[in-house]
């Protein structure tokens, strides 16, 4: 996938976030005497890190402006099972038949958008638009397409 970043100004950038796509796990909680400790999962820490370093590589250090609005889309690709048949394969392909398996769509947002907080814009409060799709893929990835909406998109 191609990365766009334009000008000084970033309208829109593509980054691609390799292996099978990963959705957002629950914090976890251990007790310490009288206190709660709340943490995130490692696996959930490995992927966001992943995703930022996906996204530094694309945007050189680059952020959307503080007022963008933005319009997020991400296509999830999940692995196809080794024991599919042919015929069941060739349906995944060519995205007739769709993954309804785990991780959720809304998991796959979360962590994508939560990554990139202060990173790729201020807080993921800028999002105004965003979109999900899970396909199936011989190249199990993510990719992620982020663009400013302009003011007669809104």
């Amino acid at each position: 996938m191609d990365n766009i970043v334009e000008d000084e100004v970033m309208r829109q950038i593509k980054f691609t976030v390799p292996g099978p796509p990963f959705g957002k796990q629950r914090p976890k909680f251990s007790r310490a005497g009288e206190y709660v400790k709340t943490y995130t999962p490692d696996k959930t820490v490995n992927y966001e890190n992943l995703v930022k370093l996906m996204y530094q590589q694309a945007a050189k250090g680059r952020m959307f402006s503080e007022d963008a609005a933005l319009d997020v889309r991400i296509i999830a690709y999940y692995e196809i099972p080794k024991s599919t048949s042919k015929k069941k394969r060739k349906a995944m392909l060519e995205h007739r038949l769709r993954p309804t398996k785990k991780p959720d769509w809304d998991n796959i947002g979360k962590i994508v958008c939560d990554s990139l907080n202060k990173v790729a814009y201020r807080d993921d409060s800028a999002v105004v638009d965003a979109q999900v799709r899970k396909f199936y893929s011989e190249n199990p990835r993510v990719d992620v397409m982020i663009r400013v909406i302009g003011p007669d998109e809104i």
